[in-house]
């Protein structure tokens, strides 16, 4: 008997494959708090970046509107230091995840 159109489209249509995880501990729980932890920081970094910009914006006009932060755009002179902010942050946060001491009484 000939397939019809209709088993043709059942037998081509396969399960979704389960998303691959990709492990670096023994523990796949610790993986996924370790994700959490760097989306986290990701989220506290633009809310860094939103505050610095809000402080910007504050200097050069007193008082500001949520457009103005929305729309704000850093001059050369802020996105150096927003940049640097942001490569402190990340060297911080890396430090602790490589166990890197943060000072020298801390080894």
């Amino acid at each position: 008997m000939a397939a019809t159109a209709k088993t043709k489209k059942a037998w081509a249509a396969k399960p979704p494959l389960p998303e691959i995880e990709q492990s670096y501990f023994q523990d796949p729980a610790i993986d996924r708090v370790l994700g959490m932890v760097f989306t986290l920081a990701a989220e506290v970094q633009v809310l860094r970046d939103r505050l610095q910009s809000i402080e910007y914006l504050l200097d050069a006009k007193g008082t500001i509107r949520r457009a103005d932060i929305d729309g704000f755009a850093p001059t050369g002179r802020q996105s150096d230091e927003l940049a640097r902010d942001r490569r402190e942050f990340v060297a911080t946060f890396m430090a602790n995840v490589l166990h890197q001491p943060a000072s020298k009484s801390d080894s």
